[in-house]
């Protein structure tokens, strides 16, 4: 009985996560480059940092099926499978990297170990992001690092360290009201 009633609690996180990813990614600020400021990087890390790499990998995971089929779940309310093939693409895609390096990252113990690893999760979405970026828009890498990664480097790695505390916090009330370990 406490095996299922485990299953439902993580079935139901998973699900919680990926509706707080889809509804944070609406948090969106367009720019002239096409890739708008969100929250969606805040987003990606807590479902790693919070419910570790398989659970949190998942949720992404559950986030990007939804949008493939056309739930308007992605920045400006946007979905269907071209949203993988356009200019932005490539951060979607790697979204999963991410939250499972960070879900690493929090299986460490440690801090510094679980935010370097999400650091790692971070530059490989970028990389994703700008070689897709730079493929569709027909740029050279380095005038794609300037427009679609440049600026939002610094506002990624804040949201990478808050996402890191807030899943903290979270677990700990989460355990607090007896809903155990997450991760």
């Amino acid at each position: 009985m406490e095996h299922n009633k485990d299953n439902i609690r993580r079935t139901v996180l998973t699900g919680v996560m990926a509706a707080v990813l889809a509804v944070l990614s609406q948090i969106s600020v367009p720019m002239p480059t096409g890739v708008p400021v969100t929250l969606q990087t805040f987003a990606v890390a807590l479902c790693g940092y919070l419910l570790g790499p398989a659970l949190g990998t998942l949720a992404v995971g559950v986030y990007l099926a939804l949008g493939a089929v056309g739930v308007p779940v992605f920045a400006g309310f946007s979905g269907g499978f071209g949203a993988f093939l356009g200019m932005t693409g490539g951060f979607l895609w790697g979204f999963l990297p991410m939250a499972f390096l960070c879900g690493l990252g929090l299986r460490t113990g440690k801090k510094y170990a679980a935010l370097l690893l999400g650091g790692a999760g971070l530059a490989v979405c970028h990389l994703a992001g700008l070689l897709q970026f730079s493929l569709v828009s027909s740029m050279s890498f380095a005038t794609a690092f300037l427009a679609a990664s440049a600026p939002f480097i610094i506002k990624d790695v804040v949201s990478l360290a808050l996402a890191y505390f807030a899943a903290l916090g979270i677990a700990a009330s989460l355990k607090k009201a007896g809903l155990g370990d997450l991760a």
